[in-house]
């Protein structure tokens, strides 16, 4: 056996080291760190893959000291970029052993426990959502796939119903639409974008909906993608007017929660995801607000056999997984071998309970409420949009874009925080994104003050 297939004396104590560290990570106070030039990456960790190895414990000096601060922390409380991430300490531990158990998730032959305890938790969400006892699904390795598998299930669902198909299919979308949705059907599917205005918040309405499939290509639609929580903004369509569209019109609907969805546990904005129970299909991800390691996006389908008809791959080696009456992940998503990578979720979920999600996300939600205050009674910064959820966009006023862009240099060389120019109707603004529990509304004031 090679020698780096055995667990030696040599390995024990690598394993302490990790070990060692990883606590340690999970102890401190999170360090924001910052990128590095490849140049001074290079200068001070030179090559690292060599014929002779460097060593366990040179390998994890190097990590630790050189490459581990040039790579950012997502669940720093002042990490308001982009959607962070806050993974809650359980979750990260049982990640290791996750990692450590060498599980391949994609059947229940190999992987009927992991299975179990992942649809354990896809059930939470799927009651969360009002969706109904056979809804279910898998997870996958992130929004862009979990919205890529639903639309190829929604494409298949068609053809299956239609005689023929169009010259060019087409899924309707706003230009609020996450930007992998764009990406995965007209580079990965070859579908067409059918653009849906949208009202004065940026939503998409049962409405406006209707007017585009009323338009010379809304025949060819076979989908609508509507969204929970929009990135950007994260406001939240009008799911209830839309639903009623896609049901008397035949149009397969998804919803994309990637980032908005974990709300649904919320009783204080419930209400704003109201028609979600009739979506045939639906993602979201746990590693952004509801509290996991990435990478994971729980995907949920209303009639899970459509999905299947999809995604089933079939060859002879595969015959002895292939069963009516087993749960495979692999048939549900654009995938084959998959990590087990909702286990980290479930574990945190069975530990802490769901009322404690609840609270998380609620204490989050009163932070972004709190930080729009904020903004309102500062006379330098403007609220450019109500908040839905938990995301606040607004300017300073009589900055432009280069002014943006430096003071957030600023904040993140000074290791303070990390707060990103965006765009919002053609102007360059900022926006905070509250998804961590560790974020408080006096992180919200400081940054506001650094913008006097």
């Amino acid at each position: 056996m090679p020698w780096m297939h055995r667990y030696t004396d040599e390995t024990e104590r690598l394993a302490q080291s990790i070990m060692s560290v990883a606590l340690d990570r999970l102890r401190m106070d999170v360090p924001l760190d910052g990128p590095e030039t490849a140049e001074e990456l290079h200068r001070r960790a030179g090559e690292t893959v060599t014929p002779q190895g460097v060593g366990g414990e040179a390998a994890l000096r190097l990590w630790t000291d050189v490459l581990a601060p040039a790579t950012m922390s997502v669940d720093h409380p002042r990490y308001l970029a982009f959607i962070p991430g806050a993974p809650t300490e359980v979750s990260t531990l049982f990640d290791l052993l996750v990692g450590a158990s060498a599980l391949y998730g994609g059947s229940w032959l190999e992987s009927s426990g992991a299975v179990y305890a992942e649809n354990q938790a896809l059930r939470w969400i799927a009651d969360l959502a009002g969706m109904p006892p056979q809804a279910g699904g898998c997870f996958a390795q992130g929004g862009t796939v979990g919205n890529l598998s639903a639309l190829v299930a929604a494409r298949h669902a068609a053809q299956e119903k239609r005689d023929g198909r169009p010259a060019r299919w087409r899924v309707a979308v706003t230009a609020e639409t996450h930007s992998s949705v764009g990406y995965a059907l007209e580079q990965v599917m070859d579908v067409a974008l059918l653009p849906v205005a949208t009202d004065d918040r940026g939503r998409m309405t049962g409405a406006g909906l209707e007017a585009a499939l009323d338009g010379p290509d809304g025949g060819d639609v076979f989908a609508v993608v509507a969204t929970a929580g929009t990135t950007n903004t994260g406001v939240v369509d009008d799911l209830a007017g839309i639903a009623d569209v896609c049901g008397r019109r035949g149009v397969w609907m998804h919803v994309d929660g990637a980032y908005g969805g974990a709300a649904l546990a919320a009783p204080s904005v419930r209400h704003l995801f109201d028609g979600i129970e009739r979506a045939d299909s639906f993602i979201v991800d746990p590693h952004k607000w509801l509290f996991a390691p990435f990478d994971c996006c729980a995907l949920l389908y209303r009639d899970p056999q459509v999905a299947r008809r999809a995604h089933t791959q079939h060859a002879g080696y595969l015959d002895p997984i292939q069963s009516d009456r087993e749960w495979n992940p692999s048939d549900y998503a654009v995938h084959l071998t998959r990590r087990a990578r909702g286990l980290p979720f479930w574990f945190s979920l069975a530990t802490h309970g769901t009322d404690a999600y609840r609270d998380a996300i609620e204490s989050t939600l009163a932070v972004a409420r709190t930080g729009a205050e904020e903004i309102r009674r500062r006379p330098h910064v403007e609220l450019l949009l109500e908040p839905d959820l938990s995301v606040l966009i607004f300017r300073r006023i009589g900055w432009q874009a280069e002014d943006y862009h430096a003071w957030s240099a600023r904040l993140l060389a000074e290791g303070y925080a990390f707060v990103t120019p965006t765009a919002h109707q053609g102007e360059t603004c900022t926006r905070m994104a509250i998804v961590n529990p560790r974020t408080t509304a006096s992180d919200i004031a400081g940054i506001l003050a650094t913008m006097a």
